[in-house]
């Protein structure tokens, strides 16, 4: 059995669809909403499988992974989140970079020598890496405007990924991969007007107006703190709605708080752009946290721990 087991959001869609237009596949896959890294653990792998994972950090599935090679399956990894120690084993090819200005579809991008190379940029889009993806758009001869279409396209692939559930989303992250698997190049979905791509901006726009609406609950030299109510559409525009705040304020480190039906926080939290560093530790040091560099989160924040959560995020960014 071949499994594709990837994040909801746009890097890991784009990571396998990249992999699949060049290596078509006949596998079940496995994913769920951005939030939901843990996606080893669900499949039941015998001797002989092939694993492919991207975007999910292998410290967090670690124990699903060795009793997977344990098994005598065989596994392809490619990502660059949090990986803590990775496993010598002869079924095991690892690719992982931890550069906070990579993702794991310009990874894959450079395993295919570039060979959809556009796709590749538009993830870097979707995974708040603008100044790398203009580079690579201007190095790969797009005009502005191919450009700018590009990260539309990247962001609201990025936006679809974010819900507490699959429910909480306009399209299923498998099914949009396979929805955007017909088109080889970005630019042949952008011209289809029944494309996955202009329900996605109609629905963005309509959330994101109701979070530009919400005045920060905390703000600092440091770190602005916003509130999201406890809506589907908060949920949605959670991250994308961070990387808005980054991008506007890179000196500031940004955290959107959602409320989860229990009173807790949904948190996703953006380290300033000028200092892409420090999120994944700050995140990692709560039970349900975790991330990257530049962006992480937290799935469950209780009321009580806010202000911890506050202080060590001020406390890590004043001190550089």
């Amino acid at each position: 059995m071949n499994y594709d087991i990837f994040n909801g959001d746009a890097d890991g869609i784009i990571a396998l669809l990249q992999l699949r237009l060049a290596y078509p596949l006949d596998s079940q896959l496995v994913t769920g909403v951005k939030r939901d890294i843990k996606l080893v653990q669900n499949i039941n792998v015998n001797a002989g499988d092939k694993l492919t994972i991207l975007d999910i950090s292998l410290e967090k599935n670690i124990e699903a992974v060795n009793q997977a090679l344990k098994k005598g399956a065989s596994v392809f990894y490619a990502d660059h989140h949090r990986c803590g120690e990775i496993p010598t084993d002869k079924n095991l090819d690892v690719n992982i970079d931890l550069d906070a200005n990579t993702c794991t579809g310009l990874i894959i991008d450079k395993l295919l020598a570039k060979k959809y190379h556009a796709w590749a940029i538009t993830a870097a889009y979707g995974d708040n890496l603008i100044a790398k993806a203009d580079e690579l758009a201007n190095q790969a001869g797009y005009s502005h405007e191919q450009a700018k279409q590009l990260k539309e396209l990247g962001t609201l692939i990025n936006y679809n990924g974010y819900g507490a559930t699959v429910a909480d989303l306009h399209f299923d992250p498998a099914t949009l991969y396979r929805a955007l698997l017909a088109y080889p190049s970005p630019f042949d979905l952008l011209a289809d007007l029944n494309s996955p791509f202009y329900k996605l901006r109609t629905a963005y726009q309509d959330d994101m107006a109701g979070a530009l609406a919400i005045s920060a609950q905390y703000q600092s030299k440091w770190l602005s703190v916003f509130e999201l109510p406890d809506e589907t559409w908060s949920r949605r525009i959670s991250g994308v709605y961070g990387n808005l705040l980054a991008n506007q304020n890179p000196d500031s480190a940004h955290a959107v708080l959602t409320k989860n039906k229990d009173g807790s926080y949904l948190v996703s939290l953006r380290s300033p752009l000028h200092h892409k560093q420090g999120a994944g530790d700050i995140c990692s040091q709560f039970t349900s946290g975790g991330g990257r560099a530049a962006a992480a989160g937290i799935n469950t924040l209780a009321q009580s721990e806010l202000s911890q959560f506050i202080e060590l995020v001020e406390n890590y960014y004043k001190a550089l």
